[in-house]
């Protein structure tokens, strides 16, 4: 089978097409026949093993599994003699953050991980860009107890995490201030976000607005730029860890420091995850924002773009073309 490899970490120009062996599913696996993937920011940081403490679960000195991607959509075309949940030619999505070897025609992976069914509306290219920004989507707002009619100001809001939450938010009943790059989207016809503000023209700290949180999903804010727009009782959330982990320090002393409190929302439950976006799917409640597809040939490419941080949503790579 063709499969983009990495045998050592590194820029995008040390990815190879190549041709391996098709993997073979154990009792409790299933095997599955990929049509789409993406490239996320997860995959970037796992291609250069930054940051280093990351080497830790991918590998210290080179790539444990030297082919990469972390999300699927296809169809399953073998399953082991153990397998109950899932049945030859089903259509199933799935992700896993520590990487599932995707970027390739075919992956296995164990029923009972992540990966669930995909809804009969949806697309292969709109199962998958369901995946991994969903996830840590979800993982922010399962921390919070949130009411109809709060105001939520979502940086990175043209993301893949942060076009999720918008509308995640806004199923929630949430007034949504959504800050990100909008040059070629409409936010408000798009996810549904009330106020959309384009963050090369406004500076949104210097906003005259008390907000209930600010979530920042790229890091590019702090909680020090971003304190005096959280009301009392109010909080901040970053998707990431902050300089020198301020984010994790935060967490655990601004809930004893004063009425504003700072949040890390460590991602679990990946299963949980994909069971409640694929309702919401189902439902057609939820529309993932695709930016740009590639083929997988061209994987290269996608990771310089999505690595220049100028993507808006996801960046599908098409395994199957035919």
């Amino acid at each position: 089978m063709k499969a983009i490899v990495n045998t050592i970490y590194g820029s995008p120009d040390v990815l190879e097409l190549k041709e391996v062996a098709k993997p073979v599913p154990k009792e409790d696996e299933i095997l599955v026949r990929v049509h789409a993937t993406t490239v996320n920011r997860t995959d970037c940081a796992i291609l250069r093993a930054k940051p280093f403490i990351m080497r830790f679960v991918t590998g210290l000195t080179k790539p444990k599994n030297s082919i990469q991607g972390t999300d699927f959509a296809g169809i399953i075309e073998a399953v082991g003699k153990d397998v109950k949940a899932f049945k030859v030619g089903d259509r199933v999505m799935g992700f896993n953050d520590e990487g599932l070897s995707s970027h390739c025609e075919y992956l296995t992976i164990l029923e009972n991980e992540g990966v669930v069914s995909i809804p009969e509306n949806t697309s292969f290219e709109d199962a998958v860009a369901s995946c991994e920004g969903v996830h840590y989507a979800v993982n922010t707002i399962n921390k919070l107890k949130l009411k109809s009619g709060q105001k939520i100001l979502v940086n990175g809001a043209t993301g893949a995490i942060g076009s999720a939450l918008v509308q995640l938010l806004k199923n929630r009943g949430i007034i949504v201030f959504a800050v990100g790059n909008l040059e070629n989207i409409d936010l408000k016809k798009a996810l549904g976000a009330d106020i959309d503000i384009d963050y090369r023209k406004e500076d949104f700290t210097k906003l005259d607005i008390e907000f209930d949180g600010v979530f920042d999903t790229v890091g590019k804010s702090s909680f020090t730029k971003s304190k005096h727009l959280i009301k009392d009782g109010g909080i901040y959330i970053s998707s990431e860890l902050g300089w020198m982990a301020q984010n994790i320090f935060y967490s655990i002393f601004t809930p004893f420091l004063g009425t504003k409190k700072v949040i890390f929302p460590i991602p679990s439950d990946i299963k949980g995850s994909l069971v409640f976006i694929r309702e919401l799917l189902e439902q057609g409640k939820f529309k993932p924002l695709i930016d740009r597809r590639y083929p997988l040939e061209k994987i290269a490419d996608a990771y310089r773009y999505v690595e220049s941080g100028e993507k808006m949503g996801n960046v599908i790579i098409n395994v199957m073309t035919k």
